[in-house]
């Protein structure tokens, strides 16, 4: 079995960090109560984004949610019991999904994961599909309403490509010029968004998107582990006073507190990346308060 936490093979020659893609990538056609499973660790980024998804849409009956630990050594993501079991089959390490679907996997063991009780297999491990499968199967498909679909679209792809995977590429260079670009692109982002937000309420315009939760769970990360950890320290995300609010109105919507545990997400970064942190020390700040009044008004009724 493939180790789950590998960085080496998600680096090129040029030092620059290159995120393997996600294996599988089928999809739902009906929602059937208690067939799928979602597989999720509240500490990773990608996973928060369809917990909040699952939670905006009350799927807790019907898609039950079973949480890994925010610690992750050399054999990945774990069940360590307690609140981090798997009810299911008892398994200790999720890689035992990924070759029960199947038995050569040798790719990375990423999390979240969306699981097909009755074919016992892993229908989709790529989050981006699993927030539409949800939004879209279980949901009415408010979260990308047609006539902004492609504006979610160019804004998801630009804060993908150059703030929440860039983080990551600045964090896991191997060259300084690798991090140095990807640094840059990061706080260009930034600084369009702060730009973006101070001429519409939400990514996408007047009414939260699909591109708000995708976005959301980066900027809930940012002061607390990329500015240090990933070494993404030009700004911080307090100092960008149109984001800083919204993430506070995004993190005050209901039930998204409950997807947001900072101390899960500092444990992870600080005692799993040991060649950014081998002394595993985890930070007793920034002292953040995200549920201060945000001062954005009260919040327009939600997309659909």
């Amino acid at each position: 079995m493939s180790t789950a936490f590998s960085r080496g093979r998600e680096a090129g020659d040029d030092g620059r960090f290159k995120r393997q893609d996600s294996r599988f990538r089928d999809t739902v056609t009906a929602a059937e109560p208690g067939r799928y499973h979602l597989y999720a660790a509240p500490a990773c980024p990608w996973s928060q984004r369809t917990l909040i998804v699952h939670t905006l849409l009350g799927l807790g009956d019907a898609i039950p949610v079973h949480l890994l630990d925010p610690y992750r050594d050399e054999r990945g993501w774990a069940f360590t019991g307690g609140e981090f079991a798997d009810p299911l089959h008892g398994w200790s390490f999720l890689a035992e999904a990924y070759t029960a679907t199947d038995a050569g996997f040798d790719g990375r063991i990423s999390v979240p994961v969306l699981w097909d009780e009755q074919e016992q297999r892993i229908v989709n491990n790529e989050s981006a599909d699993i927030v539409r499968i949800l939004d879209g199967v279980w949901g009415d498909g408010g979260l990308r309403p047609a006539e902004l679909a492609e504006e979610i679209d160019r804004v998801n792809a630009r804060t993908y490509a150059d703030l929440q995977n860039a983080v990551y590429e600045a964090g896991f260079a191997r060259s300084q010029a690798a991090y140095e670009d990807a640094a840059q692109r990061v706080f260009a982002t930034l600084a369009w968004l702060e730009e973006l937000l101070g001429e519409r309420r939400y990514l996408a315009g007047e009414r939260i998107t699909e591109a708000d939760w995708r976005l959301f769970p980066t900027l809930a990360r940012f002061d607390p582990v990329y500015v240090d950890h990933f070494r993404c320290n030009l700004r911080r995300l307090v100092d960008h006073p149109n984001l800083w609010a919204y993430t506070r109105e995004l993190y005050q919507h209901p039930g998204i507190a409950a997807t947001t545990d900072v101390e899960q997400i500092k444990r992870h970064y600080y005692t799993t990346h040991d060649m950014l942190e081998p002394s595993r020390i985890i930070p007793i700040g920034p002292a953040l308060d995200f549920s201060a009044p945000h001062g954005r008004g009260a919040a327009p009724a939600p997309a659909g």
